[in-house]
């Protein structure tokens, strides 16, 4: 049973929680937060489709496009967005140029859900690049999660969880979408940035140390970018690795190297995400992790 049919279950059974961690590369996990949501909020038969398309709720949560930019500060453009123009269906984000998931952001959805849904039905927000969210904005969503309010669900959005506080990971239900289910890196059907990105990556074991040091030199420039970038050489990293663990496990390699590469990967976005550390020390630091595991 792959993670929308166990969502789907437990929406028919009644059974749902008051925050989600949805975790895994690509759009998987931001597509299945949107269905989610709407279908939480869907007032049709819950033993038919969901959400049903047919109802009020499901008419009013049909996405625009294109979506609505936001603004993490709030000056330039709105906290958060509405799925479609439902009015108790939220979505939050980085704003455009941002690297944070802001507590203003996450004070406003507070605010929200402080006042009487105007629906009567369920209520939800989703915070996507979750793994953005620093540590102020943690800890005060962190009260929220904690105790939420009547009949209001949280879905938490990340790449990887590595970036979150282990006491929000403890009190969100998680829900796996695995590498498998996005294109390999190196596959036809990956996008060719990603296809290209993937083949620097295999050379890395091969590659001079003043020719890894230039590569990371490409990671300079407004830190929005660079983070942006430097985020997306991680992401494609840890699922060609993940790949290259499983062929090597299966071949019976010692893959050890491969396993602390992965892991210091993840300590990578950690400190990308919650330390506001130097995106090209970050990209340094991770190449020279993927050298040394693969030389």
């Amino acid at each position: 049973m792959d993670a929308r049919e166990k969502l789907l279950s437990a929406l028919r059974a009644g059974r749902v929680h008051g925050a989600y961690l949805f975790a895994g590369p690509g759009e998987a996990p931001r597509r299945a937060a949107e269905w989610f949501v709407r279908a939480l909020a869907c007032a049709g038969d819950a033993a038919g489709e969901l959400p049903c398309e047919a109802c009020p709720a499901c008419r009013r949560s049909r996405g625009s496009e294109p979506p609505v930019a936001l603004d993490g500060d709030g000056k330039s453009g709105p906290l958060y967005r509405h799925v479609g123009d439902h009015p108790d269906l939220l979505w939050v984000e980085r704003g455009e140029e941002k690297t944070r998931v802001t507590i203003k952001q996450v004070r406003e959805l507070q605010h929200v859900f402080r006042l009487k849904g105007t629906s009567g039905g369920r209520r939800a927000a989703v915070i996507a690049d979750a793994e953005w969210l620093n540590q102020e904005a943690q800890n005060g969503l962190l009260r929220t999660i904690e105790e939420p309010p009547p009949r209001t669900t949280f879905v938490l959005v990340c790449a990887s969880p590595a970036g979150l506080l282990a006491t929000v990971r403890s009190r969100c239900l998680r829900v796996d979408f695995p590498f498998e289910r996005a294109p390999s890196p190196a596959s036809p059907e990956a996008p060719e940035e990603v296809r290209e990105l993937a083949a620097r990556l295999a050379d890395a074991g091969r590659m001079p140390l003043p020719a890894l040091l230039d590569w990371a030199e490409e990671f300079r420039g407004p830190r929005a970018i660079a983070a942006a970038k430097v985020g997306e050489l991680l992401g494609v990293g840890a699922a060609w690795l993940h790949e290259e663990i499983a062929r090597g496990a299966g071949e019976g390699r010692d893959v050890r190297g491969a396993l602390g590469a992965f892991g210091e990967l993840s300590e990578c976005r950690k400190a990308l995400a919650q330390r506001n550390a130097n995106p090209q020390m970050v990209a340094e630091r991770a190449l020279l992790s993927l050298r040394e595991a693969l030389s």
